[in-house]
């Protein structure tokens, strides 16, 4: 860890992200953050609760002269993306995040960041602790498993808070501030499988599939990159046809909201087979190195001998596997209609797990509509079915309707256009913020989402760029000082 961090600027912001780096607080795990923001607020001196579900609401009283002043919730989550390089040693549990100075970005040694939402909480903290930045009534609001559910903001109940403006720290393009964002759906396809003793006269291999880029299954998905869990099939599935190939197992991704990186898959193929087989995963190498290479250019493919597995799948099961894979939708579906250059709809196959006769397959889908996004689950639950898998849909979460008219908006728009000589973009994302979930048990909040620029986030390349974090942070207190009255 580089304590180089702790000498940027604002320290205030930065001080705070640093500790959140030293404490463990992938999705579902948060309970040491919980515990650590917990004793933040009371060391302040501040009202400080923890809800049932485990989000921390601390509360600030308005400063000498601003009591009159609309009161802000300033919202972030508390969880992050646990990703990390296969040749990492990393518990993301228990160890630290190895974050450093990189030039003119803060990013981390094989694993994600946690910049997202880091920023936006170190950023709350920062201001709850201030004693010369002019605000009224502040809440900061910190929910817990956004990455992974949004269950913190599902799970919020009313009456907590007292606010008038919601301020959702959780936004990737510093100059911008959302309006708006794409709702979301899980499916999950499964199946249960029987298993065979491994054909005589066989080699084994594992195969595979590294160097993609992944990203944000949102943010990301119009970027053309590669999938590994359909990469990986598609190579199996001619291989299986051309050399007699058997999967013994096969494992690709490991996050939902994270496009796949890596794919592997344990193989076995005729012995008589070996040399034209390994002379196929080079040549199937280069295609799929030609086919990225404007989008994901360090791609890998290989094929290495290992031991020989006890089983494999019986032929049936191996090709339901393969049309479960290549039949499910995946990547953009549409753009928006009505918002030039936003992704309207999408569906990231993002894990794919065969092994001791069970097989799994993970997506998550979104869209700006809810037509949109109950079409596409119900398209990739039919594709599942089809191949035998049974399928479901669930954690559905709304997306947030634009709101042109909102007051907010049009003042942050002034004072930005005031501090920095240019009218910030106003915009729809296609992310699941969580402000859907946020603003219909509170629908009396006036919402705006903006952050510093963060890019590649859910991915180990996570890094925030320093100077826009400077900006994003003296925009926040300005924001603050001119909220309007009651």
């Amino acid at each position: 860890m580089s304590k180089d961090i702790l000498n940027l600027e604002p320290k205030a912001l930065w001080k705070n992200f640093y500790s959140l780096t030293q404490i463990p607080r992938p999705s579902k795990k948060e309970a040491k953050v919980i515990e650590f923001m917990k004793k933040f607020g009371e060391d302040l001196g501040l009202e400080t609760k923890v809800d049932e579900v485990g989000n921390v609401i601390i509360k600030k009283p308005a400063t000498e002269g601003m009591e009159n002043r609309k009161g802000i919730v300033l919202q972030g989550h508390l969880d992050m993306v646990p990703q990390k390089n296969s040749d990492v040693d990393h518990d993301f549990e228990k160890d630290p995040i190895d974050a450093y100075v990189d030039g003119e970005w803060v990013t981390a040694r094989g694993t994600t960041l946690g910049a997202d939402n880091g920023m936006g909480v170190a950023a709350t903290m920062a201001v709850l602790e201030s004693k010369d930045i002019a605000h009224g009534p502040i809440e900061g609001l910190f929910t817990i498993d956004e990455e992974t559910g949004m269950t913190g903001a599902e799970g919020l109940k009313p009456g907590l808070l007292d606010g008038d403006i919601l301020l959702n720290l959780d936004s990737e393009d510093e100059g911008e501030l959302y309006i708006g964002c794409a709702g979301g759906v899980n499916t999950n396809g499964e199946m249960e499988y029987n298993e065979e003793d491994v054909p005589a006269g066989m080699a084994a291999y594992q195969i595979a599939v590294k160097g993609l880029k992944g990203g944000h299954s949102g943010l990301d998905i119009n970027l053309g990159r590669g999938n590994s869990n359909k990469i990986i099939n598609a190579l199996l599935v001619t291989a299986a046809e051309k050399y007699g190939l058997r999967v013994s197992s096969m494992e690709g991704g490991n996050l939902r909201n994270a496009i796949p990186r890596e794919a592997f898959a344990t193989v076995v193929v005729p012995e008589d087979k070996k040399a034209d087989f390994e002379a196929f995963v080079k040549e199937f190498e280069q295609i799929v190195k030609d086919e990225f290479a404007k989008t994901d250019a360090g791609v890998v493919v290989t094929a290495t001998a290992t031991d020989m597995p006890a089983k494999v799948m019986e032929e049936k099961a191996q090709a339901s596997l393969f049309k479960a894979v290549a039949d499910c939708p995946n990547g953009m579906i549409t753009m928006s209609p009505d918002l030039e250059g936003i992704v309207e709809t999408s569906t990231n196959l993002s894990v794919v797990k065969a092994a001791n006769g069970k097989l799994e397959m993970l997506s998550l889908q979104r869209s700006l509509t809810e037509e949109g996004k109950n079409k596409i689950a119900a398209d990739v639950r039919a594709s599942h079915e089809a191949a035998g898998l049974k399928a479901v849909s669930s954690g559905d979460y709304p997306g947030w309707k634009p709101n042109p008219d909102s007051v907010i908006l049009k003042e942050m728009k002034e004072i930005y256009n005031n501090k920095f000589g240019k009218v910030p973009e106003v915009k729809v994302i296609h992310a699941g913020l969580e402000c859907g979930l946020l603003g219909s048990v509170y629908t009396n909040w006036d919402m705006i989402s903006f952050g510093p620029t963060i890019r590649w986030p859910h991915s180990p390349d996570e890094k925030v760029n320093i100077a826009t974090v400077q900006k994003f942070w003296d925009f926040l207190v300005e924001t603050l000082k001119q909220v309007p009255e009651k």
